[in-house]
């Protein structure tokens, strides 16, 4: 055999060995315990002793070391210590037996509680390894593999169908279906085609593509995702910090609990010095704070791990905590509860003008304009099939319209200050009511004659009306905030069924109805687009942003981020902040209750150490399978 592959398997059994470092000496430790049990049982006192000593030692070597590092250290008592101290008490006063099967079972509870953890982290893990460590990249049409560290912007890559997409990019050639639910949470896969955007770690279902990398492999929306989510598992929500505080000021109490159980009851109950010493050690057991520490943050860990397995990226458990505690959720109005994406909605040609002759004038003049409104005429012409002709002497007036001349005729195109022409009476009936119906009128008009009338209007979300329905139901009150005119405003609050509607708002009044509504009403969501709304959802006391497959400003901006836009996962977050509020509850009420009962036992006299110890450490490991429920 190779040096080469004798140094790997070295080196694998390092890793496993390393890996399974506390298994294996809890495993030894029980071993040892049964040799020693065996060599008492002949009467061998010698190796009975040390077989017993050898199970302290391999049990609870790194429990002791961990302590007084923490003493020394941090000049603080912690759970690990008590636990050691109890065992030797009970060493010292004869109880061998019982002392060791007190750091075996902790040890062993050490080792449970490892592996439970590690299972809290394996979906953080799980999208960690959707990060693609290869690509194929395009040189002079020649394919070579690279890492993806290697790739830089404007680079050309293949990505074969099966294949997950190693970088952003856009796409240059060829489409496919993109399963995208490694990154917005949607099961369903969205068809791509050239011009689209795609994502790193997102799957290629279907047809071979060429994609220009847009970022570096430390920029893509998944190193991101990756980034916020160990950040929010490393970010401690208000309760952990606060029982963490507790644990040190707990600790203390239980020492000196057990100095007081040391010295009095042989004078004040009559109890022996053995068992006087034996119940103390006991109460250092029991007393201790496992299972009230572990309460907590595996419940957080494993609700954040399912969120964002969902497409939902909380910034840390505060989030959460604080969400559960909403009353009231406020939505911005445009690309939140609505698709920001205006549309044509009524055509009105005017002076014996055909619809198709209003489409191409108006359609040829507003191809030049970058404007949403613009846009919309745009593509309402380019479905509609109509002709589209050159522009010329283009202009454009901010918030009023656009002028020009399409093939020699004057035009002008917007708002109705910015025309010529007057309204007659059926005219001016026909706009009210277009207006009536929260729709934004534009004017054409030809050579100072107006020849017809577009009516654009911005659709609501598919899901929106029920989303805001499920939080109604759940008790939430539901506000929208908006910049656009009264009208507009009060037709797409209507269709939404939202209770109250703010409208022509600027952003700083958002931040001012934020404020209101958080005297009002208590804690305040904001979900926003995460640009405009930036103020507003960094005033409310959970902000939410609507993540567009991951933008950077929204990344950036909220405490939440929605990845896949789908506003129906609003309602699950909120029942998701509540269940793992009610969770904690659970658990922590659990571990107060057992705390109790277990030291209450204690005084009456009818618990031996090994028995508090099984019950103690059970205790622990229940609260942290039952935090990890919240995976589901």
């Amino acid at each position: 055999m190779s040096e080469l592959a004798q140094s790997n398997i070295q080196n694998t059994r390092l890793y496993i060995v390393q890996k399974n470092k506390g298994l294996i000496l809890t495993l030894l430790c029980l071993v040892f315990i049964l040799l020693a049990w065996l060599f008492g049982t002949v009467q061998l006192v010698f190796l009975e002793i040390l077989f017993y000593s050898l199970a302290y030692l391999s049990g609870g070597f790194q429990q002791a070391y961990d302590g007084l590092k923490t003493l020394i250290f941090e000049k603080d008592l912690d759970v690990d210590l008590l636990m050691v101290v109890a065992a030797i008490g009970a060493a010292c006063i004869g109880y061998w037996m019982d002392g060791a099967i007190l750091i075996f079972i902790f040890s062993l509870s050490n080792t449970l509680e490892g592996f439970t953890m590690e299972k809290t982290n394996k979906d953080i893990t799980s999208i960690m390894n959707l990060r693609p460590e290869k690509a194929t990249l395009i040189v002079e049409n020649k394919e070579q593999t690279v890492s993806v560290s290697q790739l830089h912007k404007g680079d050309l890559i293949l990505v074969r169908p099966g294949e997950r997409i190693p970088a952003d990019g856009v796409i240059v050639e060829g489409a496919s279906a993109i399963d995208q639910s490694s990154i917005t949470g949607e099961s369903i896969p969205v068809d791509k085609t050239i011009n689209d955007d795609v994502f790193a770690g997102t799957m290629n279902r279907q047809g071979a593509l060429k994609i220009s990398v847009s970022k570096l492999a430390n920029d893509t929306i998944l190193s991101k995702i990756i980034h916020l989510v160990q950040e929010a598992e490393s970010e401690l929500p208000p309760s952990q910090i606060f029982v963490e505080k507790f644990e040190r000021i707990y600790a203390r109490i239980v020492v000196c609990g057990a100095l007081l159980l040391m010295a009095l009851p042989p004078f004040l109950l009559g109890w022996s010095w053995d068992n006087t010493i034996y119940r103390a050690m006991i109460f250092l057991v029991v007393a201790s704070p496992c299972a009230l520490v572990a309460s907590i943050m595996p419940a957080f860990l494993s609700a954040i791990s399912n969120a964002a397995r969902q497409g939902l990226l909380f910034k840390g458990g505060i989030h959460l905590e604080n969400l559960s505690r909403v009353t009231t959720i406020a939505f911005d109005k445009t690309g939140t509860l609505t698709e920001g994406k205006p549309k044509v909605t009524d055509v009105i040609p005017l002076d014996r003008h055909s619809n198709e002759e209003l489409i191409s004038l108006a359609g040829s003049l507003e191809k030049l304009s970058e404007h949403p409104i613009s846009k919309a005429i745009v593509q309402f012409a380019e479905q509609k099939k109509c002709p589209l002709s050159p522009a010329a002497d283009f202009q454009s007036t901010m918030g009023m319209g656009v002028s020009g001349k399409v093939n020699g005729i004057a035009c002008v195109i917007g708002k109705m200050d910015f025309i010529h022409s007057n309204l007659n009476a059926s005219q001016q009936t026909a706009v009210d009511q277009l207006e009536n119906q929260g729709k934004t009128v534009i004017f054409v008009e030809a050579d100072q004659q107006l020849i017809g009338i577009f009516a654009i209007q911005d659709t609501l979300r598919g899901n929106a009306k029920e989303t805001v329905a499920q939080l109604k139901k759940a008790g939430i009150k539901t506000v929208m905030l908006t910049g656009d005119n009264h009208s507009s405003a009060s037709a797409i609050a209507r269709q939404a069924g939202v209770d109250h509607v703010y409208d022509q708002l600027l952003p700083e009044d958002k931040v001012t109805i934020i404020k209101k509504l958080t005297e009002q009403y208590g804690h305040v969501a904001m979900i926003g687009d995460g640009v405009n709304d930036a103020p507003a959802l960094a005033t409310a006391t959970v902000g939410i942003a609507m993540g567009g497959a991951g933008s950077d400003v929204a990344l950036e901006t909220a405490n939440v981020v929605l990845m896949g836009d789908d506003l129906s996962k609003i309602p699950k977050a909120v029942q998701l902040g509540k269940r793992t509020s009610r969770v904690i509850k659970q658990n922590v009420t659990f571990a107060i209750a057992v705390i109790l009962v277990l030291i209450t036992i204690n005084f009456i006299g009818d618990i031996n150490l090994p028995s508090g110890v099984i019950s103690h450490e059970s205790s622990t490991i229940l609260v942290i399978l039952s935090g990890l429920r919240l995976l589901r």
